[in-house]
């Protein structure tokens, strides 16, 4: 039977860029996915937004790998020729007695290493972005966009050259502990049993039943799973904006934010919608039109000029979040050996927003667990 290093679960941005990192590293690597193409879950349903990290707690993993990871992505961008821009963002406070949430959210943007924040006034913000109401506002130059499609592309590309290999339609079956390695069994046309050191589970919103399909791993270490569906409009027509925009954060979300895609096309989102069913092979993404008449009521307190019938629906996403309705975010969940007390398994759960932009910071942390053998 063959052996193989590291076997990477999910070709998701996560799992592609653990992938590029450790085959550059000089592990031999497989990626395998049960989808049909890369990045076909959570990362083609997300708003290709490059986080700042201002929303994270200090000390937390997010806002770590927030921070580090925009700083490599825009690197990255840079080197691979991947289309993006630093187009910034404006946070707005469309009440007086919300200044106080901007100030919080300076004071704990620094906390986690974020300098370049800008306090502006009304007619500061206005001079920016005429077509916006507010009553103050924060100008964040670090946040941008990207296309996510072309830069999991670049990141496929650079772990192939490093003697990666991705195996799709691929679903993992059965996996089980053996002496001092995994023995893994897939499904598909060609499916493949072999010997794993390691296994990182990148599966994202399938991450918890991977982690409960492997035979010798502790149950208990297995996160609870919440699903919250993030709704997207978009714009009929052009948009005033060129900056991305977006309200005071709320329960469970960012509230719903205007950001841009590369063509300068507006769109709206994502709203929360929590899902009683934490299964994600049942999800419904379609986008209920009814939906509209609140984004319409959220999006007209910072731009009261939007018109009657402006908004189509467009797609949607399911987050893989750790905490339910009303609680605390939970923070990436990153688990290798000395946490879970598993030998050979890096287990990665919660990996929702900013995990796109922290992706390379999340393969270097993989890294550096295997690595370690913890």
């Amino acid at each position: 039977m063959d052996r193989i290093d590291c076997l990477v679960v999910g070709a998701g941005v996560v799992g592609l860029a653990v992938a590029k990192t450790l085959a550059e590293a000089g592990r031999e690597v497989i990626v395998v996915d049960a989808a049909d193409g890369i990045g076909s879950g959570t990362s083609s349903r997300n708003s290709e937004v490059i986080h700042a990290g201002l929303y994270y707690a200090p000390g937390s993993l997010k806002a770590e790998l927030c921070v580090r990871g925009r700083r490599l992505l825009y690197a990255y961008c840079e080197a691979h020729g991947v289309e993006h821009r630093r187009c910034g963002k404006l946070i707005v406070a469309t009440r007086d007695r919300d200044g106080p949430q901007l100030d919080a959210i300076v004071e704990r943007a620094r906390a986690c290493g974020v300098t370049d924040l800008q306090r502006l006034t009304r007619a500061e913000a206005l001079a920016m972005e005429p077509a916006l109401a507010c009553a103050s506002a924060l100008w964040s130059p670090s946040t941008g966009i990207v296309d996510s499609h072309a830069y999991m592309t670049a990141l496929l590309g650079d772990a192939e050259r490093a003697g990666a290999m991705l195996a799709l339609l691929t679903p993992l079956l059965d996996v089980r502990r053996e002496g001092n390695g995994w023995r893994v069994r897939t499904g598909g046309a060609e499916a493949l049993e072999l010997e794993a050191t390691w296994i990182v589970n990148c599966a994202g919103l399938h991450a918890q039943a991977v982690a409960h399909r492997m035979q010798g791993f502790p149950t208990g270490e297995v996160p609870e799973l919440h699903l919250a569906k993030g709704n997207y409009f978009s714009l009929r027509g052009r948009s005033p904006f060129t900056r991305l925009i977006y309200p005071t954060p709320g329960d469970g979300g960012l509230g719903v934010h205007l950001t841009l895609d590369l063509a300068g096309q507006a769109r709206f989102g994502p709203d929360v919608e929590w899902l009683a069913d934490a299964d994600p092979d049942q999800v419904d993404y379609r986008v209920d039109e009814a939906r509209a008449a609140a984004f319409e009521a959220d999006i007209r307190r910072y731009w009261p000029g939007l018109g009657d019938d402006a908004l189509l629906p467009a797609y949607s996403g399911i987050r893989p979040k750790l905490s339910g309705t009303g609680t605390a975010a939970a923070d990436f969940h990153i688990a290798g050996p000395a946490e879970h007390g598993c030998p050979g398994v890096v287990q990665l759960f919660g990996i929702e927003s900013p995990g796109l932009t922290a992706s390379l910071a999340i393969g270097e942390e993989v890294r550096r667990r295997v690595a370690g053998g913890a």
